[in-house]
């Protein structure tokens, strides 16, 4: 190779590339199997010297194959030969459930776009938090919103019942309440944001602050699934771990599922790859090819579905409806939100004071499908306690402030004005909404404030359009 005489070799005698940067010299400190130089490329920006944006760095990866192949092979082996009889591992991997070269290529790509040192893939987003817990052991506490996926809820739910860990929930929007709750037995922090389904903000610096503040042992860890890599990167907010569900805004097609997590520290890191090692829940090498394409196109996919999303926002909160979206200057935590976070995301929710109403809303949409979960980019539409939240009890919603009749949209890539007249006419349809010579407007107005400025213009295009 050109480069291999300039290479110094250090003393543990693993040649080091003179050309990474110092940034991807600390992301590739330690591998899987804990070698100095991994096989696949080390988590840096394209070139030395210059840090690229990120749209660059999702698409850019630097492989080792032989055949320079621009999209990295397949490894579809679980076992790989070894050239000695002795014992031990002498090539890089022996099995797939250990360690694999497709899945190390993603796991470094991952790692330099949501700014860790190690990242670890597995066969789903619950089974990245079925890891993170597993650090738990009885006796201790765990500090959790109240508004929570319901996956997680269950999840939650079983260890505080069979596994004799504490679990708190409470309004993570509000730091005195969580104060409360954190003591030096608080072992772990799970937070989300922005919620789901209230889309409700989390002030991540604040409240791993205090969580250090009271145990430096507390794992802080942050479901960025909402959000993704591109809009957000929890780990520079104070956190220790970052998991996301790789099904959803990673992927974008809902092809695959997966989950990814994400670490600063070396020894939590060595931790999680140990439970991820012993309970073979790593993700197979074909479904981390398919992740790794789905990753090269989450900007322009999310810069779509983002633009989708605040048009279908205006809309509705023009028409009267309360809406739940970051990117309204609206939102309460409007502020909070853009000084942590990139851009507002695609998921927004919406009451309509009725819950036939939503049923109606929700069966009567074309374009929507009817589907849990959401980043794909195809438009989903769903009622939270109906179907995602379901596990969660009727009495614990209420509790929660979950409203019965509220929708969640999430919105996809297709046209916006397509998407928009789509769900106007089945507002209109389902009975929602009054047309008339002077306008459109919610039937059941569910927002108290009035109009906003930035969604008269939309208002008065859906009222031209005086659909029946």
């Amino acid at each position: 190779m050109s480069g291999a005489s300039s290479s110094s070799t250090p003393p543990n005698g693993v040649l080091q590339n003179p050309k990474l940067s110092a940034l991807g010299k600390a992301f590739s400190q330690i591998d899987l199997d804990g070698h100095d130089m991994p096989p696949s490329p080390a988590p840096s920006s394209p070139r030395p010297g210059k840090q690229y944006s990120i749209a660059t760095q999702l698409v850019y990866s630097e492989g080792n194959d032989q055949y320079n192949a621009s999209s990295v092979p397949i490894y579809q082996s679980a076992t790989f030969k070894q050239t000695s009889a002795t014992g031990g591992v002498s090539n890089e991997y022996d099995y797939t459930r250990s360690g694999n070269p497709t899945r190390t290529h993603l796991e470094k790509h991952l790692a330099k776009i949501m700014r860790a040192k190690r990242a670890l893939v597995v066969s789903s987003g619950m089974g990245a938090l079925d890891v993170i817990t597993r650090q738990l052991k009885p006796g201790d506490e765990v500090v959790t919103g109240d508004d929570l996926y319901g996956g997680s809820h269950r999840l939650l739910k079983y260890l505080s019942t069979y596994g004799g860990i504490a679990v708190h929930h409470v309004d993570t929007t509000d730091n005195a309440a969580v104060q409360k709750v954190i003591t030096p037995k608080t072992a772990m922090v799970l937070l989300e944001t922005p919620t789901n389904p209230l889309i409700k903000i989390v002030d991540i610096p604040s409240i791993a602050t205090l969580a250090h503040e009271a145990n430096p042992q507390c794992i802080v860890s942050v479901d960025n699934t909402m959000l993704s890599p591109l809009l957000q990167n929890p780990l520079e907010l104070g956190a220790d771990i970052v998991y996301e569900s790789g099904t959803k805004y990673l992927s974008g097609h809902h092809d695959l599922m997966a989950g990814v997590l994400a670490i600063n520290d070396e020894a939590l890191g060595e931790k999680l790859f140990f439970t991820i090692n012993a309970s073979g829940c790593g993700l197979a090498p074909f479904d981390c090819w398919l992740l790794m394409r789905g990753i090269k196109t989450l900007k322009v996919r999310m810069d779509a579905q983002q633009a989708n999303a605040m048009k279908i926002a205006k809309f509705l909160e023009s028409a009267g409806f309360k809406v739940r979206y970051p990117g309204l200057k609206s939102h309460p935590q409007y502020e909070l939100h853009n000084s942590m976070a990139r851009g507002p995301g695609a998921v927004l929710s919406f009451e309509t004071g009725d819950i036939l109403l939503s049923e109606r809303i929700v069966e009567t949409a074309k374009l929507w499908a009817i589907s849990v979960s959401f980043g794909c980019v195809n438009s989903l539409i769903s009622m939270p306690c109906r179907m995602s939240h379901a596990s969660i009890d009727a009495k614990t919603r209420a509790e929660r402030g979950v409203p019965e009749d509220l929708i969640r949209l999430c919105v996809g890539i297709e046209d916006g004005d397509d998407l928009l007249d789509d769900l106007r006419s089945a507002l209109v349809q389902a009975g929602a909404m009054n047309v008339t010579l002077d306008g459109i407007e919610a039937r059941n107005r569910t927002l108290e404030q009035e109009d906003p400025p930035e969604g008269e213009i939309i208002a008065a295009h859906a009222a031209a359009a005086n659909e029946p």
